[in-house]
């Protein structure tokens, strides 16, 4: 390793006026650990949305959208900075929860025996009245799906339905609102893992001939990969949501830009835990791909990386 060729760590100047975008511009040469990280992460993100030719995915499991972060996640598709978005069952439960009504901030440490018998939930260390999520949910929807079937739908897909649903609740808030009004497709693999699938099962008991069509959702997404010149990914978490972003991914070649945010360690081998060069060595990722997985929680560092990113692209 020649010294002349090697960069030297910098100290982070805090400098007026303070912004994200100077702020990630300062860790980008600190040289240390996640902080670096998190520079090349927003530095990935301002040259996928910056290139217009590249279709751009954003995955997030349904936990963050309980929290503030969900301002943050409708934010990205209200500016339209991403093209699909692919998520879980609990994301359209907490969204639509959430314009129904209110959750609260609570601790890790409450007694969850006495939330139970209080009629509350937790979820980490915020709490959600138990009549705001299951009855709540199953009150609005009741009559949301009967006027679907009354309407002569018998089949639907979960990007048919996530359009429907934005369209029903109406709330500059919600992240099916915007992702609605902006025909930005919205794509729930595992739809029935949720409140919202449980009220697609009841009304299946009734009408048996009610059917969710996810195959027409893979369509859809094999049109969007195999039509694309080059593909990027924000993905926030594991699980399915990441996973079907590469499974798609690799059937032209892999990710060109890819920006991954988990608390998940790969030393267990799971998905959540691999980092994204792993990715490399299935083709989901191309090996000459701008990648970085970026160790963190997403509520602590996303809203900083979008600040930095608005800024950075001057929307």
């Amino acid at each position: 390793m020649e010294k002349s060729k090697l960069k030297p760590v910098q100290d982070i100047e805090l400098k007026k006026p303070y912004s994200a975008k100077i702020i990630i511009n300062e860790m980008r040469n600190s040289g240390g650990f996640v902080g670096r990280h998190l520079a090349e992460g927003v530095d990935i993100l301002v040259n996928m949305v910056k290139d217009k030719s590249c279709i751009k995915f954003l995955s997030f499991p349904a936990a963050p959208v309980a929290t503030g972060l969900r301002g943050i996640l409708k934010e990205l598709i209200r500016l339209k900075l991403f093209d699909v978005v692919i998520t879980t069952c609990g994301t359209l439960d907490h969204d639509l929860a959430r314009s129904w009504g209110n959750y609260y901030e609570g601790s890790f440490w409450l007694d969850d025996k006495k939330l139970f018998k209080e009629s509350f939930h937790r979820l980490g260390n915020i709490i959600i009245p138990h009549e705001v999520y299951g009855p709540m949910l199953e009150k609005k929807l009741k009559p949301f799906f009967k006027n679907l079937y009354e309407e002569g739908i018998r089949e639907i897909s979960s990007i048919e339905l996530c359009k429907r649903l934005g369209e029903f609740v109406n709330d500059e808030h919600s992240i099916l609102y915007w992702a609605y009004k902006n025909d930005v497709p919205m794509i729930i693999p595992g739809l029935t893992d949720g409140a919202i699938g449980s009220q697609i099962w009841l009304l299946s008991q009734i009408h048996k001939d009610f059917k969710i069509d996810l195959l027409k959702d893979e369509q859809v997404l094999s049109n969007i990969v195999f039509d694309a010149k080059s593909t990027g990914a924000l993905m926030i978490g594991g699980g399915i949501s990441k996973h079907h972003v590469l499974w798609w991914n690799q059937f032209r070649g892999g990710l060109d830009y890819a920006v991954y945010i988990t608390t998940a360690f790969e030393y267990d081998g799971s998905l959540s835990g691999a980092l994204i060069k792993e990715a490399i060595s299935w083709g989901k990722v191309k090996t000459k791909a701008k990648q970085v997985t970026i160790h963190g929680e997403a509520t602590a560092l996303l809203p900083f990386m979008i600040a930095a990113l608005i800024e950075e692209i001057e929307i």
